[in-house]
């Protein structure tokens, strides 16, 4: 491959199509003049969904109502006007009102919709390129930052973020780590096969009892299985609901906001205690806190927020990251129908004899083991966040070459305060961003819309000023070439 030119047009690559990927792209658009270029680079087949939005199962509702879920702050009801605009036989009884829970897959064909969009507009001409590939390696000795494609495929770029989302959980620690090599677990509940060939009467474990757990035992419903699901974590926590109906004003915090867990404790309870006792709701409470909640997380000592992850975790996470009415109204029914067996304990052993998991578990705050025979084993139990153990090439490329490191906390890689990646030695990148799950050692809060959505925005006003020197220079930008 011939070396680029050194009036190339400078380019920024975006490795990762699904919300905060293309978002971010959409957001340097807006803001890096030209010719300044963007490529977002996205390895599935479809751009603009990503693992979130990529379900197409109807029955998989936003977490947050419609009237939050603007792609654009300075466009507050863009998603909504999107949705309100659709025909009837696209909404298929979706009810489009700002308090509504809409489908993920309407969702993300609102984020398709605003690629595409952008991918018309005249003014933009070769600006914006969508590049479908899986970036196995990146390579900074050069005077640009190299990304190969795979099949013998590069594209060089000035500047590359990493949008690369979530990862499958890792598995759950246990006598026999072979276990998880057998036909009967499911190591990723994304994956087309986790609900595939299974007896629809045969009993199921769910590992993890969080929002993925909720949407794998809607999966199983919709599919009409009639077995038994049983969910084990260690707390047996599950997510609350949303309110029904219009969209309540959420509360103001205190006139101080705690960097102790303690003290932040003290405060969410007894908020949400006053908020009931005059018969108001929750909900708001927690609501409330959100546009202060990275703050918060930035000015704790991190003591602090090991013991956050430690205790408080658990509880914030199923009062805070809540699940749509009719959702909750499901698993309500499972429950009460002895279909839906929520049980906190720890799994200590899975043998499979003859075609049946055994799954040998000690419940909490008891010691003697119970065992539960299952047809199939999901882990939900969350992504795995420590990119020490994350296999894809990319991230161990990264890794081994000393560009990036794990944050203390092990939620993600390390970054700046401006979503710089930071290298193994702390130095601070003037070529590798991040943005999204990825920073959450650094911001916490980076998994809802209106965090990614404000993160992007920052990032993307930073990036073009960075960008700017280069911007002068005229001449068309090296694209994907062969090796």
């Amino acid at each position: 491959m011939a070396a680029p030119k050194s009036d190339a047009a400078p380019v920024i690559a975006v490795i990762g199509a699904g919300f905060s990927g293309s978002l971010l792209s959409l957001q340097l658009l807006r803001r890096c003049p030209a010719p300044v270029r963007v490529a977002l680079i996205e390895r599935n087949l479809q751009f603009g969904r990503g693992q979130a939005y990529a379900t197409a199962n109807p029955s998989h509702l936003l977490n947050v109502p419609a009237g939050r879920m603007s792609a654009f702050r300075d466009r507050p009801h863009d998603f909504l006007n999107w949705l309100q605009a659709q025909p009837a036989e696209t909404l298929d009884g979706v009810e489009a009102s700002e308090g509504s829970f809409a489908p993920r897959s309407l969702f993300g064909a609102y984020i398709r919709h605003l690629l595409n969009e952008e991918l018309k507009r005249d003014d933009l001409g070769d600006r914006f390129e969508l590049i479908r590939g899986d970036v196995q390696s990146i390579d900074q000795t050069g005077p640009r930052t190299t990304l190969d494609l795979g099949r013998n495929r590069v594209l060089q770029a000035d500047i590359a973020v990493l949008a690369v989302g979530n990862f499958p959980p890792e598995p759950v620690p246990i006598a026999d780590m072979g276990f998880y090599d057998s036909p009967l677990y499911r190591a990723d509940p994304w994956s087309p096969d986790s609900y595939t060939d299974l007896d629809p009467t045969a009993p199921v474990l769910i590992i993890g009892t969080g929002l993925t757990m909720v949407d794998a035992v809607i999966s199983l419903i919709d599919q009409g299985h009639t077995g038994t699901i049983h969910a084990i974590s260690r707390r047996g926590l599950v997510p609350r609901r949303h309110l029904a109906g219009p969209v309540p004003t959420a509360a103001a915090p205190g006139w101080s906001l705690p960097s102790r867990v303690a003290a932040l404790t003290r405060l969410l309870r007894a908020d949400a205690d006053k908020a009931v006792a005059e018969g108001r709701s929750w909900q708001p409470v927690m609501d409330g806190l959100r546009p202060f909640t990275q703050e918060i997380w930035q000015a704790m000592p991190q003591p602090e927020q090991s013991r956050f992850l430690r205790h408080l975790r658990p509880w914030w996470d199923v009062h805070r990251h809540r699940i749509a009415p009719a959702v909750a109204d499901r698993t309500d029914a499972a429950r009460a129908g002895f279909q839906l067996c929520i049980q906190p304990g720890r799994i200590r052993s899975m043998e499979v004899s003859g075609g049946v998991v055994a799954v040998r578990f000690r419940p909490r705050g008891g010691e003697a083991l119970e065992t539960i025979r299952v047809a199939r084993v999901i882990n939900c139990s969350g992504p795995c966040c420590d990119y020490a153990r994350i296999a894809h090439p990319l991230v161990r490329c990264l890794m081994e070459n000393g560009l990036v490191r794990p944050d203390a906390l092990s939620l993600g890689l390390d970054v700046s305060t401006t979503c710089a990646l930071l290298d193994r030695d702390g130095a601070i990148s003037r070529r590798l961003f991040a943005v999204g799950p990825v920073t959450k050692g650094a911001f916490w809060e980076m998994t809802a819309v209106p965090d990614l959505r404000r993160q992007c925005e920052d990032l993307a006003a930073h990036l073009a000023a960075v960008i700017q020197p280069k911007a002068s220079s005229s001449g068309a930008s090296g694209t994907i070439a062969q090796r």
